[in-house]
């Protein structure tokens, strides 16, 4: 009886520095993949090295791989990549906001802008034909019209993502799943 129990803690320490069998690994850690909820935090500049967005020390952004809430080239670019990883991303204005579209420009009577607007690069809201509000800019003041700028803000600007990855969580399950379409 001494000796089966003088060989029962020596088994035990076998079996726990014994390689683990095939097949039994411990899992890999999550990566950024089409379904998964990712958590990241980001910093966007232009080429002037200015800051136009950054979430850094503040609510960290949450979205679904796949899901078109990113731009569609940032989204790829962070395939792969595991929590705690950085990376640098550049995308060229026709992978971001896309080019400068020339006709995206709009005249319109000087009267229909409120005299405090006046300003070359002023944002202003207004509506689409539809009610749909749409954002432009001030782009060019004439003597009796005003030229307004459609296009997306960074249209026509190389962008410079510095990205880093906090989190990877497969999305939670909905309850009940989606209504039926009718």
């Amino acid at each position: 009886m001494k000796r089966t129990m003088l060989l029962l803690p020596a088994a035990m320490l076998l079996f726990s520095i014994l390689p683990r069998a095939a097949g039994a690994e411990s899992p890999k850690p999550l990566t950024v993949s089409a379904g998964e909820e990712i958590t990241i935090e980001y910093t966007l500049k232009l080429e002037d090295k200015s800051t136009v967005d950054s979430n850094v020390g503040g609510m960290p952004l949450k979205f679904i791989q796949g899901g078109n809430e990113l731009i569609p080239a940032l989204e790829a670019s962070l395939v792969g990549m595991k929590v705690g990883d950085t990376k640098k991303v550049v995308l060229e204005p026709k992978d971001g906001y896309g080019e400068i579209d020339p006709k995206a420009f709009q005249e319109v009577d000087k009267s229909r802008i409120p005299p405090e607007a006046l300003v070359v690069g002023t944002p202003l809201e207004g509506r689409d034909p539809t009610g749909e509000p749409i954002h432009v800019r001030v782009s060019e003041i004439k003597d009796s019209t005003v030229v307004l700028d459609l296009n997306h803000p960074l249209a026509g600007k190389k962008l410079f993502f510095d990205v880093k990855i906090l989190d990877i969580q497969m999305p939670a399950k909905k309850e009940g799943g989606d209504p039926p379409k009718h």
